[in-house]
């Protein structure tokens, strides 16, 4: 009986077929809307070539030296450690970890774990993380979330500064464009308060979708930002239609979006399968769960991703700390369900929102998801550049606790790959 019901589940042929009319019919006006902002900026292979020069350091070194010179300085400080070997490496991590009993495991490395923070908010932050996990010997995440304001970081030069960093640490990063709730697109909520309309999806309602598109496409072209934070399904599927174009545009889905099952979850790979390229490749890179998921939803979703082929493609992006204040309950730690999680599950991110509650509840301003929308002028008038800039150190240390525990278990987690490589470098110092 089941096997005949599960028969009836088949799409057929026809309806694909719907879908294409509707993608290729001229004077559609939801898809001549998205074609319009697109032609903007020239077809998909002039806007990826306007992207790759606008990546290069050498590019984005000449928007440095436009807006905020001194940060050269930091930059060039940064290349310098990177090359002397200041950072520790895996090798050397492992066996200050585990001692001599690192050289004898095999750590599982398919199944390595990305170590993410969220939100690295200022560039100066970058370089204060970097001299301390040089003095204390300890990782720098292979991810960076941001979630500042766009405009902002791209007057004070912030924006291309970070973007220099992360390929010099080797490390990815995803920026958070300006088009989203609390821009005011919903007339009915004002200011942060609308991060709860994003539930029910109000966050970009209207044409702000496209505007969304538009503002996207400015960053892509002009600073080379590749990914970006997508919380709305609307902005989701203006996604998938633009890597489907041939722009080569990655996202992540928010948190924000409630995916929160693995119906959910079943409804966004479907929809990023559609619309995959030929050669199978997907915009979609990241896939925030929401905080309520447990071990066994994403399982699920594990196995439906894995015969989707999108087991490469989409990493499963899963919060193990978050912010003490304004997103969920605390105490909220879900390390100890990682290592359980990781031995079944491939291609995983620990993301590291707040610092472990032990800690966060013991300071004068623990971390505040709310932070995050804060001009940077107001939270410096206040006097809280510090405290703001300690959240983030205790992010970091959440993050290191996780490897810490990883490699505990025998496993494997993957931080900023260019300043942190495999080998131990002190073998070549033998016999100096």
């Amino acid at each position: 009986m089941i096997e005949n019901l599960r028969e009836r589940l088949k799409i057929p042929p026809e309806s694909l077929e719907a879908i294409n009319a509707i993608l290729i019919a001229p004077n559609m006006r939801v898809i001549d809307g998205f074609l319009d902002v697109v032609a903007k900026y020239g077809t998909p292979e002039e806007i990826n070539a306007k992207a790759k020069q606008a990546m290069e350091l050498a590019t984005l070194f000449q928007h440095i030296e436009r807006t905020k010179p001194e940060y050269l300085i930091d930059l060039q400080w940064l290349q310098q450690q990177v090359a002397q070997g200041a950072f520790i490496s895996i090798a050397e991590y492992r066996h200050k970890v585990l001692g001599n009993t690192a050289d004898s495991l095999t750590f599982a490395d398919d199944f390595a774990v990305t170590l993410e923070i969220s939100a690295c908010q200022y560039f100066p932050w970058v370089i204060t993380a970097a001299k301390r996990a040089i003095a204390q010997q300890s990782l720098l995440p292979g991810r960076f979330i941001r979630v500042r304001q766009m405009r902002e970081q791209e007057i004070d030069g912030d924006l291309p500064a970070v973007a220099a960093a992360m390929q010099i640490l080797g490390a990815s990063f995803v920026e958070t464009l300006d088009t989203k709730g609390t821009d005011g697109s919903n007339v009915h909520l004002g200011g942060v308060e609308t991060i709860t309309g994003y539930f029910g999806g109000v966050g970009q309602p209207n044409d702000h979708a496209l505007q969304w598109l538009d503002e996207y496409l400015y960053y892509y072209t002009n600073y080379g930002v590749r990914q970006v934070l997508n919380l709305n399904p609307g902005t989701v599927l203006l996604g998938y239609l633009l890597h489907r174009l041939g722009v080569d545009i990655e996202f992540k889905i928010s948190v924000f979006m409630g995916n929160d099952n693995p119906y959910s979850a079943l409804w966004t790979l479907l929809t990023a399968k559609l619309f995959s390229r030929d050669d199978g490749s997907s915009p979609l890179i990241g896939f925030n769960w929401s905080n309520s998921v447990n071990n066994e939803t994403i399982e699920i979703t594990s196995q439906f991703r894995k015969a989707l082929d999108f087991e490469n493609v989409v990493r499963f992006e899963h919060h193990i700390t978050e912010t003490w204040k304004s997103i969920v309950r605390q105490p909220y730690n879900r390390r100890d369900e990682l290592m359980k999680l990781v031995e079944c599950v491939p291609n995983i991110s620990a993301k590291h929102e707040g610092g472990d509650p032990a800690i966060e509840q013991t300071r004068e301003h623990p971390s505040d998801i709310l932070d995050y929308f804060r001009d940077k002028k107001e939270i410096i008038a206040a006097g809280e550049w510090e405290h703001l800039t300690l959240n983030f150190l205790d992010k970091l240390d959440a993050v290191n606790r996780t490897a810490q525990a990883l490699t505990q278990h025998g496993l494997s987690f993957v931080a900023a790959q260019t300043c942190h490589p495999l080998e131990r470098r002190i073998a070549a110092s033998v016999g100096h």
